[in-house]
């Protein structure tokens, strides 16, 4: 009996059929990233806007005001008596009522100056320019609330951190494509309602679900996409990292295009449900049928397999051998209790966890220097373009560990030049932080790769979904380590950032080498790498 290396090396590792299911496969990577960086664009600045006095929309319809006309009798009398005050999270503390003047609303106040009117706090009364361009102006997130906003972005990684459990554990037990197509249309649907939610509230609610089946959508397909093809093409991990990086770079034109927080919502979240016609034309992981004692139905897969790549499997193939280890419900435990799974385990969630906070921390530290946000988002998602380049160029060649190490160390090195560079030379020290970006991008791409590759079968996806939970860990602490940090001195976050990088290259080092090496199938494998 042969086993299912030597099959699918009959039957074609990356034909014609594995082809076509990477491309199609491959789009999940774009939606999952638009969500993913989403927030930049539904929660961007609403424009103009202010606290309204009570009473003032009413005067405003008697009179006929224009909303400019509106704030000039509203905000210029506020910053006529105080300067510093913007008329954004304060307003004077009178009431207009059907007694007031349209030409001259506080002429009832008499000769007092407005600057010792009393002021007042405002309390959900804002007007906005742009009223439905961000859910910062359909949920009043200014002032007191802002921080909401950032609440969001945090319960979308949580969402992750959910899926990476529940889904990935799910994908083990009942298959890879059922749990992709569940997740593809809980995106969908969960994405509508995120676009039509009647509170903050029942938005964030969504957007958590959102993310859980978000995260069971792109952790799945990387997987299955993984294990349909040769050890030698196993490189395909790293090309579908380009298609992640597509979302990123289209993101910015949609929201350019569209005007509406809503639409970039429904823009990002409708193409999910086209998914779900691969139920036609993607099956099943042979590699976990085998794993379930399907082997009649893995035999069949890959006699479709070798029939689409112009291959022919032998007609005396009856059944594929595979582990004989028994299959049980995959654990934690599971991944910690053989020397070297253990070892694998623990500095794997380390790589995930600094590579992810080191990456978001990057992007928000450019992020926050001005400029046009469409065409920054745009390069800042191109500079991630070479690094899956560079990946393809050496990582057939050299190995994993090296250049998985050397992006961390690369990362560690332009992080502390940057932290030190003076102030006054400032397209130095954007440069230099950019080499750091496309740096420790080359280790979050390796980490996807190293990690599937470092799994038996039977506990595949659910060691990647657990190891990758330690990167939503490190999407929710990134602004606040970034923020706090940074009060304290601006660069200390990128200090921080070093070390955390200059650890991980070391420890890196320390995983065994998976290059040329078949999936191992079981426990053992695993210890004999």
């Amino acid at each position: 009996m042969p086993s299912f290396d030597e099959v699918l090396k009959e039957a074609g590792e990356f034909g014609r059929f594995q082809k076509r299911v990477f491309f199609l496969l491959s789009q999940t990577g774009i939606t999952f990233s638009s969500l993913f960086a989403s927030v930049v664009f539904l929660g961007r600045a609403p424009g103009n806007f202010w606290c309204r006095i009570p009473g003032a929309a009413e005067l405003s319809e008697r009179c006929g005001w224009t909303l400019e006309e509106e704030r000039n009798f509203t905000v210029l009398p506020l910053q006529l008596g105080n300067e510093s005050v913007t008329g954004e999270c304060e307003r004077l503390d009178v009431t207009w009522d059907s007694s007031a003047s349209c030409s001259s609303p506080l002429a009832r106040y008499g000769n007092r100056s407005t600057g010792s009117l009393p002021l007042a706090p405002c309390l959900g009364s804002w007007v906005y320019e742009q009223p439905r361009s961000s859910v910062v102006s359909e949920y009043d997130l200014v002032c007191g609330n802002a921080w909401m906003l950032d609440l969001s972005q945090a319960i979308l990684n949580l969402g992750f951190l959910a899926g990476a459990f529940i889904l990935g554990y799910a994908a083990d037990r009942y298959g890879r494509i059922p749990i992709y197509l569940l997740s593809c249309l809980g995106v969908g649907i969960c994405g509508i309602i995120v676009a039509f939610s009647p509170n903050f509230t029942a938005f964030l609610i969504f957007r958590f679900l959102q993310g859980m089946f978000g995260k069971g959508t792109w952790m799945t397909c990387y997987v299955i996409v993984t294990e349909i093809v040769g050890s030698d093409q196993r490189m395909v991990g790293i090309v579908i990292q380009i298609f992640f990086t597509l979302g990123i770079i289209i993101l910015p034109g949609i929201a350019y295009l569209i005007p509406t927080w809503q639409g970039i919502q429904l823009a990002i979240s409708l193409p999910n449900f086209l998914f779900l016609l691969y139920y036609w034309v993607v099956p099943e992981s042979p590699r976990w049928l085998l794993t379930r004692k399907q082997g009649e139905k893995a035999l069949k897969i890959m006699r479709n397999i070798a029939k689409h790549n112009g291959k022919f499997l032998s007609p005396h193939y009856s059944e594929i051998t595979i582990s004989n280890e028994e299959v049980s419900n995959p654990s934690f435990l599971d991944l910690v209790r053989t020397p070297q799974m253990r070892r694998n385990t623990l500095i794997l969630m380390y790589a995930w966890f600094t590579s992810a906070l080191i990456y978001q921390g990057l992007v928000m530290r450019l992020g926050i220097i001005g400029g046009n946000l469409y065409l920054d988002f745009f390069i800042s998602g191109a500079v991630e373009l070479p690094s899956a380049l560079l990946i393809m160029v050496t990582i057939d060649r050299i190995g994993r560990r090296l250049p998985f190490a050397m992006g961390n160390f690369v990362a560690s090195i332009a992080c502390l030049i940057t932290a030190f560079l003076p102030e006054d030379i400032p397209w130095l020290k954007t440069t230099v932080a950019t080499l750091g970006r496309l740096s420790i991008t080359v280790a979050f791409e390796v980490v996807y790769l190293v990690n599937s590759e470092l799994y038996p079968t039977t506990l595949r996806n659910f060691g990647v979904s657990l190891c990758s939970s330690l990167c939503d860990l490190g999407g929710i602490i990134a602004p606040f380590l970034l923020f706090r940090l940074a009060a304290i001195w601006l660069e200390l976050p990128l200090v921080i950032f070093s070390i955390l990088a200059a650890v991980c290259g070391v420890l890196v080092l320390l995983l065994p080498e998976t290059k040329g090496i078949s999936l191992p199938e079981t426990v053992e494998d695993v210890e004999q790498l």
